[in-house]
């Protein structure tokens, strides 16, 4: 398999979840280097972080990156879940703030916006991970197992002690035309309690009913309802598939998750990394 980036220059503005700001993206193709996050609204020479195991922190609500200089990027899980199926892993990512667009809660707008511009294949191959034995990660009643396939298959299953969403799971092989149809239009959910914690501690500022499913104790609050009967169990795949992304290389194996989250898909990846 090759190295890709883009084949032209890209421009996106859309919110940010969180600071509810403004974000203007420029992605910028580059034939090495891996793929490396520039604040432009930092002082020049302190605001590069490269996309790398090393620079998360803090991954209670998404995965999140920081340089030596303390220059972080957040939430950039649908992103690289996008250039994973699109198999993108050289590029310079421009931001004016701090986290990535959340467009409307699902990846679907970074592969339109991507697949516009182009995608070029590089000469030099890239590295894939591949998974010749079981390997199992265990966390309370949270697990992630990798078992040795031919391909890439992943199988989730969510389950909430709540009223409405209990228990769902979906098994599916991961490549674009999949991705598309099954995947990469399920969008961001949270629930209805949480909102008042969220906007009180300054997180969520740009949240609406058009980019996150909330839900509530008998439904969605969404007027336009779900896009898939299962959209939560099919966005935590969407998520798995960007965390494990920041290894930056293809995956060869059958990824089994039960109940997982960005800080324990960060953890596999680190197993998955020594492979």
């Amino acid at each position: 398999m090759k190295r890709k980036t883009l084949k032209n220059e890209m421009f996106y503005e859309g919110i940010g979840l969180h600071k509810g700001k403004n974000i203007k993206l420029h992605l910028i193709p580059v034939t090495n280097g891996g793929i490396v996050f520039k604040r432009i609204d930092l002082e020049e020479g302190k605001n590069k972080i490269n996309l790398d195991i090393n620079n998360t922190f803090d991954l209670t609500r998404g995965t999140n990156l920081k340089n030596e200089y303390g220059a972080a990027v957040y939430t950039i899980e649908h992103f690289l879940s996008a250039l994973y199926v699109l198999g993108i892993t050289d590029l310079i990512v421009e931001l004016g703030d701090n986290e990535l667009p959340i467009c409307d809660g699902s990846a679907r707008i970074f592969i339109e916006e991507i697949e516009k511009v182009g995608i070029k294949e590089l000469e030099e191959d890239i590295d894939e991970i591949v998974v010749k034995e079981p390997i199992y990660l265990s966390k309370e009643d949270k697990h992630i197992v990798a078992l040795p396939y031919d391909g890439y298959k992943l199988t989730y299953t969510i389950k909430f002690n709540h009223t409405y969403l209990k228990t769902q799971m979906l098994e599916t092989e991961i490549n674009l035309e999949n991705y598309k149809k099954e995947i990469g239009n399920a969008r961001t959910f949270g629930f209805d309690y949480e909102i008042e914690y969220l906007k009180k501690n300054n997180l969520a500022l740009g949240g609406t009913l058009d980019n996150a499913i909330v839900i509530q104790k008998d439904g969605v609050m969404n007027p336009s309802g779900l896009r898939y009967e299962d959209e939560f169990v099919r966005h935590k795949m969407l998520d798995i598939i960007g965390d494990l992304k920041i290894l930056n290389k293809p995956i060869k194996a059958h990824i089994i998750a039960i109940k997982a989250g960005h800080a324990l898909d960060i953890e596999f990846a680190n197993i998955l990394k020594k492979i």
